[in-house]
């Protein structure tokens, strides 16, 4: 039976990557070593950590003079202190947009630093995060940065546009990470836990603007420090090598897809998939307003909870795996990772066809 993983993170890697991995694992490079054995201070790591470090700059077309890239620990959650303490040393001041559950934890998480200020310029929470909060006018340099998170996971709504600001633009982009086309060249600071649409738990990407590493602030604890650790190529400590090597590999993989423009169309298909089928639906729904639907993850649901729970133990038995949403929101959740591929999400919609009929 084929089998379609639509978790949303940990999440669905590439066959091509795992196949990969599974050949080199017991011999890297010919080193005799296994990819988990080497050394983080050896050539064959920081050959792969360089070559990841190009491929992510290349494929969202950003020079590696303005942005620099650091491969961290302690998931998006950490950056939501890191941030701040980082880069709120000129007003003290930071503003952020509340579009759903991970943004309220990354303002929560800010607002317990002292002597920090913390200004929520917007939210969907009266929607239920069914939307995308309204933009306000053009941010004025009043804060030391706007905080977005491009891509709701949870509640299955996305940017799709990006606010005006002459503020620094930063994102978490833990779901849609490549995944969804931005003008990169917008934000100065992206973050992204890389277990939805990169890697294995256990690996975080921040993409940060090196005119940021100059200001950052004295004084903080060295792991939490982005200038020491950019200094230091992500290797303060020992960085997760198995992870960043396949990263790597999966951004090799993204570049023989065409990049992430190429991806995204492939992605707005498998999308489109899903979501026809859902409108047209008398059984199912999405309570998600068109205009802010997510490509990556897509929650819907019937009007019965005891319903969601047979389809979801049905579609398991079918292959069709993981589409429990999250214990916040209940129904059924399709996350539709890059990796997921366009087969997969025609299976799931005639399985949910089928189960229809049924009714």
């Amino acid at each position: 039976m084929t089998t379609y993983n639509f978790a949303a993170g940990p999440a669905v890697l590439p066959k091509t990557v795992l196949e990969q991995v599974q050949k080199e694992m017991l011999n890297f490079k010919n080193s005799n070593m296994s990819i988990l054995e080497i050394s983080h201070r050896s050539d064959l790591f920081t050959t792969v950590y360089q070559s990841a470090k190009q491929r992510l700059l290349a494929l969202m077309a950003l020079s590696p003079v303005d942005y620099d890239v650091l491969f961290l620990q302690g998931g998006a959650t950490l950056q939501f202190t890191m941030l701040p303490l980082n880069l709120a040393t000129k007003y003290h001041r930071v503003a952020y947009l509340d579009s759903g559950h991970w943004s309220a934890r990354a303002i929560e998480e800010a607002a317990k630093l002292k002597d920090l200020t913390v200004d929520v310029l917007t939210s969907s929470e009266d929607n239920h995060y069914t939307n995308i909060p309204e933009f306000p006018e053009v941010l004025e340099d009043t804060y030391d940065y706007l905080h977005i998170t491009t891509n709701n996971t949870i509640e299955g709504t996305a940017y799709w546009s990006l606010p005006e600001t002459k503020t620094p633009l930063v994102a978490d982009m833990s779901s849609n990470f490549l995944g969804q086309t931005y003008p990169y060249e917008a934000f100065d600071v992206i973050y992204a836990g890389a277990q939805k649409n990169l890697a294995p738990a256990g690996l975080t990407i921040v993409v940060i603007k090196k005119a940021l590493l100059q200001q950052t602030a004295d004084n903080l604890p060295s792991m939490l420090d982005y200038t020491a650790l950019a200094k230091k190529d992500s290797a303060l400590n020992t960085p997760p090598v198995f992870q960043i090597y396949v990263a790597d590999l999966v951004l090799q993989w993204l570049e023989q897809q065409g990049g992430v423009a190429a991806m995204t169309a492939i992605n707005q298909q498998k999308a489109a998939c899903l979501y026809d089928f859902l409108d047209q639906s008398k059984l199912f729904h999405t309570p998600v307003q068109k205009t802010a639907r997510s490509l990556m993850n897509i929650p819907f649901l019937t009007d019965d909870p005891a319903v969601d729970q047979d389809v979801i133990t049905k579609a398991s038995a079918a292959g069709l795996l993981n589409l429990k949403g999250h214990r916040l929101v209940g129904g059924l959740r399709a996350s539709l990772y890059n990796a997921m591929s366009l087969e997969g999400v025609q299976a799931l919609v005639t399985f949910l066809k089928a189960y229809e009929q049924r009714q």
